[in-house]
């Protein structure tokens, strides 16, 4: 019985802290510091290029150009690289209509389908500006936002800006509430590594800024780029900071179906970048590497915790009365998840309920994109997410 309480103590303590005691240790940690200060003058800010990569995209191509072309940035020093991956509906001529209204638009229609990855690696490769801004398609830029992410760049230490991503759709007929707590919190988090280790772990790729001469091109099968870019920018010992004043928008009520493919593609290219970043994981005593570790690393593994929870705590119900209780807890989660379930069928919105049910499906969509990277399964091509 010893082995199966080692594994069942062992494994919630693994969830807690990932979840509840690391959260609590950056905010502590973090108390006192400050943002960089270093900071382009503004009469003085640099050239940059925005690249991003468009697959289908009519619905909102429109309204993320002319976002762009509205930043409160000197237009003349920003260039705008848009790769088109053999789109099929009306980007393509979106695009080229408005090459005659934003002169500083280049266009790259590419006639076979490859992959975001394989789009950004090329379009890199077609500037000479010393800055680059990544983004996607259905991500509309705040005003402030191309300058809020470049002058941090000022600082020679600093290697990569993320910006603030923030849902302009909240709902609690779908899972768009809980995805956006769980996007405000790991922003949050993010933004508290880049203050005590200059380690913000992993930005979202919907908005984020690099220095051109730290890219590393993504190998073929990492769908997840942002993270491998980013984590190679903290190998080469640059900083990775947050700047919640770069906003983003981004529509995101999406439903639980949906969001659940969503899941399972990134979960597939987490733990390809698991297996590639496992020097971090096996040299834990830096800060950077313990963030990696506490912040996605076990969270990656919750759901083989998860089951190791309720295996070890099957064996142990005859141990006393906790193994009990918590077999009876586990027993409930499962149970509320169900219930929002059917109430949904039925058109009833519980929200706590969905934030139960909206952990469990993810951590199960974990599970499956972790099966499907056994099985040697890859998503460089994949359809655009329907948020609307």
């Amino acid at each position: 019985m010893i082995a199966w309480e080692f594994i069942f103590w062992t494994s919630i303590f693994l969830m807690l802290h990932t979840y509840l005691l690391f959260p609590w240790i950056l905010k502590v940690r973090s108390l006192g510091k400050k943002d960089n200060t270093v900071h382009f003058p503004e009469n003085d800010l640099p050239n940059v290029t925005v690249i991003f990569s468009a697959f289908n995209e009519e619905d909102v191509i429109q309204g993320k150009i002319d976002s762009v072309f509205k930043s409160n940035y000197d237009m003349d020093k920003v260039s705008v690289l848009i790769g088109s991956d053999a789109s099929t509906d009306e980007t393509n001529n979106i695009l080229k209509a408005n090459k005659t209204k934003y002169p500083n638009l280049h266009l790259f229609i590419f006639t076979k389908r490859r992959g975001k990855p394989a789009v950004i690696n090329e379009l890199i490769d077609k500037t000479n500006d010393e800055f680059i801004i990544m983004t996607d398609a259905n991500i509309l830029f705040h005003p402030g936002a191309i300058k809020n992410l470049v002058k941090h760049f000022a600082n020679e230490k600093i290697g990569a800006v993320g910006a603030n991503i923030i849902n302009d759709y909240v709902s609690k007929y779908d899972v768009s509430m809980p995805e956006s707590t769980f996007v405000s919190r790991e922003i949050s988090m993010k933004h508290r590594e880049g203050l005590i280790w200059g380690a913000a772990i992993g930005f979202f790729g919907g908005l984020y800024a690099i220095r051109k001469a730290l890219y590393q091109p993504v190998p073929a099968g990492f769908a997840v780029d942002d993270f491998f870019i980013t984590m190679n920018i903290l190998r080469k010992e640059k900083q990775c900071i947050m700047e919640t004043k770069a906003i983003g928008y981004e529509n995101a009520h999406n439903k639980i179906d949906i969001e659940y493919r969503r899941k399972v593609r990134i979960a597939n290219g987490n733990f390809k970048n698991a297996a590639y970043f496992s020097r971090e994981i096996i040299t834990p005593w830096t800060g950077k590497n313990f963030a990696y570790i506490s912040h996605k690393v076990i969270r990656w593994a919750g759901p083989m915790l998860m089951l190791m929870i309720l295996i070890s705590n099957m064996f142990l119900l005859q141990s006393g009365l906790i193994y009990q209780y918590s077999i009876a807890f586990i027993a409930g989660i499962c149970f509320a998840s169900l219930i929002d379930y059917f109430l949904s069928k039925i058109g009833l919105h519980i929200v706590f309920l969905r934030f139960i049910r909206h952990f469990i499906t993810m951590n199960i969509a974990l599970l499956h994109g972790f099966i499907n990277f056994i099985r040697g399964e890859s998503y460089d091509v994949w359809q655009p997410t329907n948020r609307s």
